[in-house]
């Protein structure tokens, strides 16, 4: 089916373009049922206004757009940087798009294409399956970063830089099951959301399934906070419900180095002492690990270098240099002050 145009829509209405164009552009020159109805077939159809010519003089033709889901999270912030650094170089402009923690960032892509003349798109966090039909319609080069591993399906369509988050979580758990926990919280990303925290739960599954220790879904808490999963506050305010439920652990993993410092807070405020009372672990390697008291363990995320071989082969993959590819970096337990032996093991 082809791309419907402002033509399709204004027949589809009745109207003429200039209407629906006015429509679009909430312009005072056209009546609130009018603008209404033609909104209402918009909606029904799917069209996406196409800003661009709008936006020819004010927009770069050399434009890069990094969407970000997580804006807040300051594992980013080096990235970005590297990003603009590495654009830069090659003469292009950079655009940096928001996107919200459970808003399709497809969606937010191909609006964006409509806008703005893009030469290609990095995407920063986010999910790790999308509609095959949805990628299909992203006309420009893009990559996925820090999303988890996709699926190797032979003929690829973008690229993909990532760890393992799912084998890495499971590091991270072999390394307290050999400490000697056996009841080890965790405090994640609600599962409805496939994105790399829950990649992260199945690898903590996977580490206790390995060893024959039942899962306890007592010891599984997940983020409602659909604004802004990865923050301290909720790290905080589930480790203060894991304490009140009265239910027996030795060890909480956090899917964020962030959620982690909240969890540290509220063990603390409970009197417990880490790690003699209660071990915790994090996960991303934040520099704010390192500043702790206890200094945090963690899984450390090669940022910089992700970073750096995402910006080089989206910028070959537009020069033509090269084609995409799936690259898995590897990532580093970082053991700290943080995690111990339960009590009944020291």
């Amino acid at each position: 089916m082809d791309e419907l145009t402002i033509k399709d829509i204004a027949k589809k209405c009745g109207v003429g373009i200039s209407t629906v164009s006015r429509a679009i552009n909430n312009h005072p020159d056209i009546s609130p049922e009018t603008r209404q109805m033609v909104m209402d077939v918009i909606k029904e159809t799917g069209f996406i206004p196409n800003n661009s010519a709008r936006n020819l003089k004010r927009t770069d033709a050399k434009c890069i757009a990094v969407l970000i889901k997580g804006i807040t999270n300051p594992f980013f912030s080096s990235a970005i940087q590297i990003f603009e650094t590495q654009v830069q170089k090659k003469k292009y402009a950079m655009v940096i798009q928001h996107v919200d923690a459970y808003e399709n960032e497809l969606d937010v892509a191909l609006q964006l294409v409509k806008e703005k003349r893009l030469r290609g798109i990095i995407f920063l966090g986010g999910a790790y399956q999308h509609d095959p039909e949805q990628i299909a319609k992203l006309k420009v080069p893009f990559v996925f970063c820090t999303i988890g591993t996709v699926q190797d399906t032979g003929k690829k369509v973008y690229s993909n830089i990532s760890v393992d988050d799912r084998v890495e979580s499971r590091k991270m758990i072999d390394y307290l099951l050999d400490l000697g926990h056996k009841r080890i919280a965790i405090i994640t990303e609600g599962t409805e959301a496939e994105s790399v925290g829950h990649l992260r739960l199945e690898g903590y599954k996977d580490a206790l399934k390995a060893r024959g220790i039942e899962i306890d879904e007592n010891l599984i808490y997940e983020v409602k906070d659909r604004e802004d999963p990865y923050s301290m506050q909720n790290g905080y305010a589930l480790t203060k419900k894991l304490l009140a439920s009265g239910v027996d652990f030795t060890a909480v993993f956090a899917i964020a180095d962030f959620i982690a410092v909240g969890v540290c807070r509220a063990l603390h405020e409970a009197g417990k002492r880490i790690p003699q009372d209660v071990s915790v672990a994090g996960y991303d390697g934040l520099a704010i690990g390192e500043f702790c008291i206890p200094q945090l363990t963690t899984i450390r995320q090669p940022m910089e270098a992700m970073a750096e071989k995402t910006a080089q082969l989206l910028l070959d993959v537009i020069a033509g240099k090269c084609k995409h590819e799936y690259i898995s970096f590897p990532a580093e337990l970082v053991e700290r002050e943080s995690t111990g032996k339960p009590r009944n093991q020291e």
